[in-house]
């Protein structure tokens, strides 16, 4: 056995130390989940506290299902653990009463030792694929890693998938064998019952980092250079339209959000989403939707496209979409684009090339002619053996639908280098704005001065970040003559 990483951390009032190591018998690395151990005789009491708790503590649907109530729902099993822990273990420390009060909380309302798994911020996904198998993760630093806590049948798997479509008003049944949810933590979730899939039950947990990536972050980690970073930011500034796309876990998402703290304070905000995966600074006047799916009756249904017709509707400066999958969202985003809205969205492509396929041909089917709307793409690129994910390229569309390539990453080098001069985005910049070519120069230099500024003193909060940002929008001079100090 090779130990490859150890750390701690607590799931509530749980200390957990976990092992990443390689053994002789698997073929991938192992994380292990240690936590305080319980005495058998601890672990009865605990299972027989557990039985007595659902006789005392009666609950509805409606509570389950309300999220406004899962405060008040958490408060009575606390008060009927504490209660019944005083009664069979009553010389206990306070400390190990807040330990027990957890444990019996995560097994009695919870989803016992995956609630461990999900308070891990090292992990990207935790994933149930039956009760055979153990329970795998997606670790940010390590990768698929299989763990050392398994489920203890079928039945438990279905049980959780229930819980969670409860707690959100979805059923899955064998009538209803599929669920997609998000959880009030911002976690998002997939479950899939038997015979659907032919395995056994599934539930997939896709984590909602608790601190969103931002440029800083992405600069410090090398995935844009500060040139390119300051190209995008200036093309935001002016209001010129682009789309981030990349293939499936390249930071799509992620970077779309953190382009949005390029946005001016004096501005309107729109973003659609299906999951609430955007955080904007608080500074910025955002207006954040969600799509709504129907509910067992098949009414109630909001769809992205629902959301995007009715932000046109919002006045707004800018409007942000999660994700363009179809044909009349697509159709939507460019009418919007070609009446004067500024528009980001992501796509799934691999390049610049498959972008603009992918955009004239079904399902999307966008006319060729229309693709000019769009003054940049930037295609995000996700290493798959060493993880590292970075800015592929970053192009600009010419007003006869052709991509004109102007960065491009040399994955030798490691590199974002420049391959073409711009044909389009700098002429219109001059015409649009009036500046000059030197004036332009001297505005892109302003913001890499920023930019290396917040990466050097590891300026990484979306707040922070948008504080900076805001005050160099209504205060340029002061900005620069204390970052030049």
């Amino acid at each position: 056995m090779v130990v490859k990483e150890t750390y701690s951390f607590y799931s509530e009032n749980i200390p957990i130390t976990v092992t990443i190591e390689s053994t002789k018998d698997e073929f991938v690395l192992v994380y292990n989940v240690s936590i305080a151990k319980i005495s058998p005789n601890t672990e009865i009491i605990l299972d027989k506290i557990k039985q007595e708790i659902s006789s005392k503590v009666k609950l509805g649907l409606s509570d389950i299902s309300d999220l406004k109530k899962s405060e008040f729902v958490r408060k009575r099993f606390e008060d009927a653990i504490l209660y019944l822990l005083n009664k069979y273990l009553p010389t206990i420390s306070d400390d190990i009463k807040k330990f027990l009060t957890t444990y019996l909380m995560h097994k009695a309302l919870g989803l016992g030792k995956i609630e461990l798994l999900l308070d891990d911020k090292n992990l990207e996904e935790v994933v149930i694929n039956n009760a055979e198998e153990p329970v795998w993760v997606y670790h940010h630093k390590h990768g698929w890693l299989k763990t050392n806590i398994k489920l203890e049948n079928e039945e438990q798997v279905k049980h959780y998938s229930s819980l969670i479509g409860r707690r959100v008003g979805r059923s899955i049944s064998l009538l209803t064998p599929l669920l997609d949810a998000q959880l009030e933590t911002g976690d998002r979730v997939n479950a899939t019952l038997n015979p659907i899939s032919i395995k056994g039950n599934t539930i997939t947990f896709r984590k909602f980092a608790t601190k969103p990536i931002t440029m800083t972050d992405m600069i410090n980690q090398k995935t844009i250079s500060i040139s390119a970073a300051s190209l995008i930011w200036l093309g935001i500034e002016y209001e010129l339209s682009a789309l981030v796309t990349g293939g499936t876990a390249t930071g799509k998402t992620s970077f779309l959000g953190a382009i949005c703290s390029f946005f001016q304070p004096n501005q309107r905000i729109i973003s659609a989403e299906d999951t609430a995966e955007l955080r904007l600074a608080k500074y910025l006047q955002w207006i954040p939707m969600l799509t709504r799916q129907p509910n067992v009756e098949g009414k109630g249904e909001v769809t992205l496209l629902d959301l995007i017709v009715n932000s046109l509707r919002m006045r707004p400066d800018r409007i942000v979409v999660g994700e363009i999958r179809r044909q009349r969202e697509a159709e939507t985003l460019f009418e919007a684009m070609h009446t004067g809205h500024s528009v980001y969205a992501t796509l799934h492509a691999n390049d610049v090339n498959e972008t603009i396929n992918r955009i004239t041909n079904p399902p999307l089917n966008i006319p060729k002619n229309l693709l000019p709307a769009i003054s940049m793409i930037i295609v995000m690129y996700r290493n798959r053996r060493t993880g590292i994910r970075r800015i592929y390229q970053i192009a600009e569309i010419l007003s006869n639908a052709e991509p004109n390539v102007l960065l491009q990453l040399d994955l030798r080098q490691d590199k974002i280098l420049t391959v073409n001069r711009s044909s389009r985005l700098m002429p219109e910049l001059e015409l649009t704005t009036g500046l000059t070519t030197q004036e332009i120069n001297q505005n892109l230099k302003e913001k890499s001065l920023i930019l290396t500024w917040l990466a050097k003193k590891n300026i990484n909060e979306v707040n922070d970040i948008g504080k900076v940002i805001a005050t160099y929008y209504t205060n340029k001079n002061a900005v620069l003559n204390l970052l030049k100090k």
